[in-house]
């Protein structure tokens, strides 16, 4: 049947589709806009199922503050493209904004928020998907309410980040803080919010970053007794490569590897006696973590005396305090 241009601009205007699909969907719905609504939503559940696996590293992170309450919101989808498209940038912005004025528990109740045009905002996802023919996901919501918030966006609209102060702070400082969070990425507030598991973690990798240094310290003193270069007997393919070359003899090739076998063997049995000098280094391994990956014991990076985030805070209000923070990044 013939579809007259007016309804195919109504249905546009419904839907945000593009005018071939709306006059394709009108056609096989013979006319019924309804129907026409289900064919387009179904076309971006289509889109959503068979690229369900490509990834969504562009799209748009976005920030929304009122009041106490400050939100962060991101619509990922599969290239920068579709990312720059108007209305990718108004859906994006839709979320926000929906976010803000219902301000949601967690992502899928966000997902379930009605927009301005009666759909959910899930399906408001799925047809802008069905529209460009490329997968488009919530890829994050995150909320704070408190005393004082502030936000930041990166410019490129990647990378965004939101503040929760226990009192109202000046901008400037609030602004920068955001700023802290969102370039340099810490994993909590302060070192006693650090949760136990990345503590644990971080304190697993130390320990076997500390015992792979004092084998390697050992391995490279035997290895310059006996005449060898370290450097050239650091792998099994270096060994390969630099006995054909002619800087090792195969008798110094076999050599190394028997002081690497014996050396290494014996030197990690000993550390098992050295209990107390392992836990020394693993100490100061985690303090250096928690100094270069908590908040507040950062360098605060707008400062000009390498003062730390805390100190910069105590400077301008005693009293002020940051209570928690969310960030993300299309990066990570």
């Amino acid at each position: 049947m013939a579809i007259a241009l007016a309804d195919i601009k109504k249905l546009r205007d419904m839907t945000s589709a593009g005018m071939m699909d709306c006059k394709k969907a009108l056609e096989e719905a013979a006319g019924d806009f309804k129907r026409a609504v289900e064919i387009l939503r179904e076309k971006g559940k289509s889109t959503l199922a068979k690229r369900g696996e490509n990834e969504t590293t562009q799209g748009a992170v976005l920030s929304r503050i009122n009041g106490g309450k400050a939100i962060l919101v991101c619509l990922g989808c599969e290239t920068d493209f579709v990312a720059a498209t108007p209305d990718f940038k108004a859906l994006a912005a839709s979320i926000a904004d929906a976010a803000i004025a219902q301000f949601p528990a967690d992502l899928e109740a966000l997902k379930a928020v009605k927009g301005a045009d009666g759909y959910t905002l899930d399906e408001d996802i799925t047809n802008q998907a069905g529209k460009t023919g490329e997968k488009h996901v919530l890829a994050y919501y995150g909320a704070l309410e408190a005393p004082f918030v502030s936000e930041y966006v990166h410019f490129n609209g990647k990378l965004g980040a939101i503040v929760a102060f226990n009192k109202a702070v000046p901008a400037e400082i609030a602004r920068g803080i955001a700023m802290q969070v969102a370039s340099m990425n810490p994993v909590a507030v302060d070192p006693a919010s650090v949760p136990a598991e990345v503590l644990e973690s971080e304190k697993t990798v130390a320990v076997q970053k500390t015992k792979d240094e004092q084998v390697q310290k050992s391995v490279d003193n035997a290895l310059k007794k006996a005449g060898i270069n370290p450097a050239h007997v650091d792998s099994e393919d270096h060994i390969e490569s630099n006995t054909a070359k002619g800087w090792l003899t195969p008798e110094q090739a076999q050599q190394a590897r028997e002081i690497i076998a014996k050396i290494g063997a014996e030197t990690l049995a000993s550390l098992e006696q050295k209990v107390q000098m392992i836990e020394g280094i693993v100490k100061g391994r985690i303090q250096k973590f928690l100094k270069e990956n908590t908040l507040m014991e950062q360098e605060y990076q707008l400062s000009d005396d390498k003062a730390t985030v805390a100190a910069a805070l105590k400077a301008v209000d005693p009293e002020a305090k940051v209570v928690a923070f969310k960030r993300f990044s299309l990066a990570d």
